[in-house]
């Protein structure tokens, strides 16, 4: 299934019509693949070639070819759920226990399969979902996905950190009240052969902001921004800091929370495919987090005052 992207050249001195493109977001592959596998580029309702020298108001019309279709990738018929949609891409929020992209072991239900099956009970049987931001698969919350390699390849132009992410932790221990708001900045790397990370001299550099909201005897309720996207971020940094998230095993400690209590809450981002304008969605915390702060509020009755 083919992709439109409807562009007003807006520049003063504009360049020829592949360089526009390119400028715009749009890969070389992406326009080899146009020229290739039935797609094509318009200028004002007539079909160029990538070396047309355009001038300022010119629309032009991107029409991508048809994506090759991945007989490896299997359809769910697992539900999603939509928090926005547009024609090239989606805002799904994610639940705990679903891996956002398949895996050489689990291949049949990740919320890629999820995708293709929503996308073919809507009609759309071409299209592949293309992860843009991925979680955890214990991580509930946000997750943007590309409807096209296009979008995909727009949206990898805009650069991380014009990502905003921030996501609600439940962390075990309370914070001084000097340390209600700070930001961990400590490297991230490897610290064995497996999946596990830690803070070490010679890891990767990583940023997080993080403020205390709310407190119990014993228990934190904390709003965290990403300003870098390291694997476990939150949750080394956070067990760093001698904080570990509920239900986090790998880095924390035993406890009764069936999974890290992680929630992406909020995304914002520019929008390059329909306008250059942010996009900004907010959901609540899922039923899980609500009901263990819940239990802890219950259990301690009596909250910790927070002052700025």
């Amino acid at each position: 299934m083919t992709s439109l992207f409807k562009l007003i050249v807006q520049e003063r001195d504009p360049k020829k019509l592949g360089s526009f493109l390119l400028k715009k977001g749009f890969s070389h592959q992406a326009l080899k693949h146009a020229r290739y596998n039935n797609g094509l580029i318009l200028v004002n309702h007539k079909r160029r070639y990538t070396s047309f020298h355009l001038k300022t108001n010119d629309e032009v019309i991107f029409v991508t070819g048809e994506e090759k279709k991945n007989d490896f990738l299997k359809p769910s018929n697992n539900p999603v759920e939509p928090v926005l949609e547009t024609k090239n891409y989606i805002i799904l929020n994610k639940p705990a226990g679903v891996l956002s992209i398949p895996s050489r072991y689990e291949d049949n239900d990740a919320i890629v399969n999820r995708l293709m099956g929503y996308f073919t009970r809507k009609g759309a049987k071409d299209l592949k979902p293309h992860v843009i931001t991925r979680l955890d698969r214990d991580t509930s919350g946000l997750v943007l996905v590309g409807k096209n390699a296009v979008a995909h390849a727009r949206f990898s132009k805009i650069g991380k950190e014009r990502f905003i992410k921030k996501y609600h932790a439940i962390v075990h221990g309370n914070f001084e009240s000097t340390e209600l708001t700070g930001l961990i900045d400590e490297p991230i790397g490897k610290i064995d052969s497996g999946v596990k990370r830690g803070v070490i001299p010679d890891g990767k550099s990583a940023q997080t902001e993080y403020k205390v909201l709310k407190q119990v005897p014993g228990a934190s309720l904390v709003e965290l921004r990403l300003l870098t996207g390291r694997t476990h971020q939150i949750r080394v940094h956070m067990a760093y800091l001698g904080h570990p998230l509920y239900g986090d095993q790998l880095y924390g400690v035993k406890d009764s929370f069936s999974r890290q209590a992680l929630n992406c809450f909020y995304l914002s981002f520019p929008d390059p495919v329909n306008s250059e304008k942010d996009k900004t969605v907010e959901i609540s915390d899922p039923s899980d987090m609500q009901n263990l702060w819940q239990k802890l509020i219950n259990k301690n009755s009596k909250a910790i005052r927070i002052h700025y």
